[in-house]
């Protein structure tokens, strides 16, 4: 499965919602039992919302390799701006809406190292439409580039605030005695530089790749005369990150991390609505239920307080790995000698010791294997999206599946003496809720729906299909539509469902209703609910990489291939 990758609404969040609750319910898509339905983006008809019928349709504002004027949407660059041959992503991930005046515009981030952001400036038509009218990309030159930004949100301030996804193991690129020894993905970052990454040597790749500049939030902003910047919040932490979502405070921002043997941290801003400085926490897990996708009580152990320029700085410097611990190996007993502390974060047993003065650098650079050592629970599978309900207080997040150190089974993913979450394996995943507290600190979690595994018989049509086909599969994108307790969940899964769909899950019943359906091999992504974009609301949605996955040898022309980045809707707008 390529690694992928979420959202917050738009409107900025003040307050917790005290409106009363609405009723919306969407009319289903039926599962895609036959080849021409397997092939083609199915959505919703309409939806009824206080017992009117709205009518809705998927509509796709920009496709990977279009091209607006001068520029190519998706075209991958240098550093210098130039096109890179042969490198045009059909990997649009999470796409913003932001409105400056009376202007819209989208911010589209593309999952490559080197990535891609582009910004497009849309016009509404008076059904409330949305209509491209240029695309641009985005100069992130003085940051080094951006490395595989996977999910996203929106800030109450109207900002776009991205991932980087899977940043490159520091460890493993200093110690690299040649190309073939650095991490998967790695290498094609060369490309950003004009280096081969077939001919180049390592020596040439470290000379002007640096791994701790990669695994931060991204936020760009617009200004009104459509101009965009950027900068990355070196002080909340690297990791696989997912997702940064800012809650309602405008100071406590949840970062989800993708991956094995990974965390949910918690971040705290000095300031609200600033994000260069403050605390982070990082989640343990303290069980109390194994069933259905299990329960716990939450602890937060604390990282300590750093700073975007303090952070910039060691980086600046070219700190390295082995400027941050020492290690050892492990003893026969899996402990690690006296001194060392054991890590399994990101997937990776060690035995470290953080070098005197370097805790914060740790903290910040190495964020895993630091909240590892400090006792924090790095066990958790694939967590993806973020969503929150303003009306319960409640965060929600995804797990692709309930795996590796998630449970008892695998011995590698868990350290001696250290096993916090000990779940039954479930590859079709789970979604959890955690109540929050009046400062928006997570203290307890549980499962709210999980995939079923499910057989299906060779020679039906639901044949290749490893989970229950009305249930959910490997749940990444997350949003919430506030007012209407409904939950959109929409998937990244290979075999678990042949086609990829979005689901709107009704919180007080449970049932959930299929309302996308993808193309072969294509993943639904950046799925965002906006209440009130120019008067009107939508659902974004991105139909990622299709036949890029699986099944590419159903396809029958190029076209197929595009991706289409759009939304559900128009809805009206929704107060």
């Amino acid at each position: 499965m390529r690694r992928k990758c979420m959202l917050l609404a738009a409107t900025a969040l003040t307050g917790l919602a005290t409106t009363a609750r609405a009723e919306i319910a969407f009319s289903p898509v039926p599962f895609a039992a036959d080849d021409a339905a397997r092939r083609a983006v199915i959505a919703t008809d309409s939806a009824q919302i206080n017992g009117q019928v709205v009518p809705l349709a998927f509509h796709a504002f920009l496709n990977s390799g279009d091209q607006l004027g001068d520029n190519v949407f998706g075209q991958l660059l240098t550093a210098d701006g130039k096109a890179i041959t042969g490198a045009v992503s059909a990997n649009p991930d999470f796409t913003s809406l932001l409105v400056k005046g009376n202007r819209l515009f989208a911010v589209t981030h593309f999952e490559e190292a080197p990535a891609a952001l582009y910004l497009t400036e849309l016009k509404s038509d008076a059904a409330g439409n949305l209509i491209a009218l240029s695309t641009r990309p985005i100069d992130t030159s003085a940051l080094g580039g951006i490395w595989q930004p996977c999910a996203g949100s929106v800030t109450p301030w109207g900002t776009h605030l991205g991932s980087e996804e899977y940043p490159d193991n520091a460890r493993a690129t200093e110690e690299a005695k040649g190309v073939n020894d650095l991490v998967e993905d790695t290498a094609p970052m060369a490309r950003y530089w004009g280096l081969d990454p077939a001919t180049m040597t390592v020596d040439q790749f470290r000379a002007v790749f640096n791994p701790y500049r990669y695994g931060f939030a991204t936020e760009v902003s617009v200004s009104d005369a459509g101009d965009p910047a950027v900068i990355k919040h070196f002080g909340m932490g690297r990791i696989s990150m997912e997702l940064a979502m800012v809650l309602p405070d405008l100071k406590t921002v949840y970062l989800s991390n993708d991956g094995t043997n990974t965390d949910l941290y918690r971040f705290v801003a000095d300031k609200a609505g600033d994000l260069s400085s403050g605390q982070l926490f990082a989640l343990k897990w303290v069980q109390s239920d194994d069933k259905a996708g299990g329960a716990a009580k939450v602890e937060w152990v604390d990282l300590g307080h750093s700073t975007d320029t303090s952070i910039a700085a060691a980086i600046a410097k070219g700190v390295k790995f082995s400027d941050i611990f020492e290690t050892a190996s492990f003893e026969e007993d899996g402990s690690c000698p006296e001194g060392f502390g054991a890590s399994n974060g990101d997937g990776s047993l060690e035995c470290l010791k953080v070098k005197p003065g370097m805790d914060e650098v740790a903290s910040r650079l190495e964020t895993t294997r630091y909240a590892s050592l400090k006792g924090a629970s790095t066990e958790f599978r694939k967590m993806e999206g973020q969503a929150y309900d303003p009306a319960t207080n409640r965060l929600y997040v995804a797990m692709t599946e309930i795996g590796k150190g998630m449970t008892d089974a695998d011995k590698k993913a868990d350290l001696v003496g250290r096993n916090d979450i000990r779940l039954p394996k479930n590859g079709c995943g789970a979604v959890y809720e955690m109540q929050l507290g009046d400062d928006f600190a997570g203290t307890g979690i549980r499962a709210v729906v999980t995939g079923k595994p499910k057989e299906y018989g060779a020679g039906t049509p639901e044949a290749g299909n490893t989970c229950d086909i009305d249930g959910i599969a490997s749940p990444d994108n997350l949003t919430f539509i506030p007012g209407q307790n409904t939950l959109i969940i929409a998937e990244d899964t290979e075999d678990g469902h042949r086609n990829d769909v979005v689901w709107a899950m009704d919180m007080a019943s449970g049932k959930l209703t299929r309302i996308l359906s993808t193309p072969y091999g294509a993943e639904a992504t950046s799925v965002d609910y906006y209440r009130d974009v120019l008067g009107h609301g939508y659902l974004m949605a991105v139909v990622q990489h299709p036949f890029g996955e699986t099944d590419m040898d159903q396809m029958k022309s190029p076209d197929e291939a595009k991706a289409r980045v759009g939304f559900i809707g128009p809805f009206p707008a929704l107060n």
